[in-house]
């Protein structure tokens, strides 16, 4: 596939997909979900690769769905085929869980909707410390996608899970940090250089051990992910993108107003 959204490399053990699209801060597109889906699925089957790190850019791992499609979408009055869209960034982040290979995410910047959940997505989250995170689906009048709320609720718990989803505050690396969804939190100008050092150390370590132990971690706690995806939630998601307030949610943002939600 020629990359146009991602850069992919290999060196030392370590493969590294980069998201490099500053046009839209990496929002998680039907492209950009197409390219990740391929090199991520070379990277689990590439003797190369030990170690695979993602990593976006220094003001913005990524920002999530991309509204300013959904709104030339609904000024086309074509359908959004919601289903179509979420499949495969559901793949994605169950593929990150379930592939025998050890996933370092490399976060800085801003990380908003599908983009936290692309990166809660690995199994080892390096951090920036101007990283910010928000969950931004409820101000479209949607739900969190891409296994977020599974994937936040198998962590911090249902409690908190709930405040992050129907409030949208942001939350900055420290929190997360508290809470234990972040490995290691350093200075933005030594996260690349932090992140490969972990990186290659793992690359030289006992990989049938590292896969076993992560094929026993999946199946105490994912093992119905991607189930739970199908079948829940992207028929949620669906009917909240039938609604007066996702449209309403989605103009508001183009247009850069308050929105008017009437629950409809």
């Amino acid at each position: 596939m020629d990359y146009q959204k991602i850069t992919y490399t290999i060196e030392d053990g370590v493969g590294v997909i980069a998201l490099v699209c500053e046009e839209n801060l990496n929002a998680l597109d039907m492209q950009m979900g197409a390219e990740l889906l391929d090199a991520i699925s070379d990277a689990e089957t590439n003797d190369a690769v030990k170690v695979l790190v993602i990593k976006g850019l220094p003001r913005a791992f990524s920002a999530g769905g991309d509204v300013a499609m959904l709104h030339g979408v609904l000024e086309s009055g074509e359908p959004i085929k919601m289903d179509a869209m979420m499949e495969k960034n559901g793949i994605i982040t169950d593929k990150l869980k379930a592939m025998d290979k050890l996933v370092i995410t490399s976060v800085a910047g801003s990380v908003a909707g599908a983009g936290v959940s692309l990166a809660l997505s690995g199994d080892f989250m390096i951090c920036a410390d101007n990283a910010k995170f928000i969950l931004a689906f409820v101000n479209l009048a949607l739900v969190p996608d891409m296994g977020l709320t599974y994937l936040l609720s198998k962590t911090i718990g249902p409690a908190r899970t709930m405040d992050l989803a129907v409030t949208g505050r942001p939350v900055d690396v420290t929190e997360m940090y508290d809470w234990g969804l972040v490995t290691r939190m350093v200075p933005k100008h030594d996260l690349d250089e932090a992140t490969m050092k972990f990186a290659r150390k793992l690359a030289a370590g006992p990989s049938v051990a590292y896969k076993n132990i992560k094929k026993q971690v999946y199946a105490a706690n994912y093992a119905q992910y991607k189930q739970w995806i199908d079948s829940i939630e992207v028929p949620t998601q669906c009917e909240c993108a039938d609604t007066h307030d996702f449209r309403e949610g989605v103009y508001a943002f183009i247009e850069k107003r308050p929105t008017v939600f009437k629950g409809e």
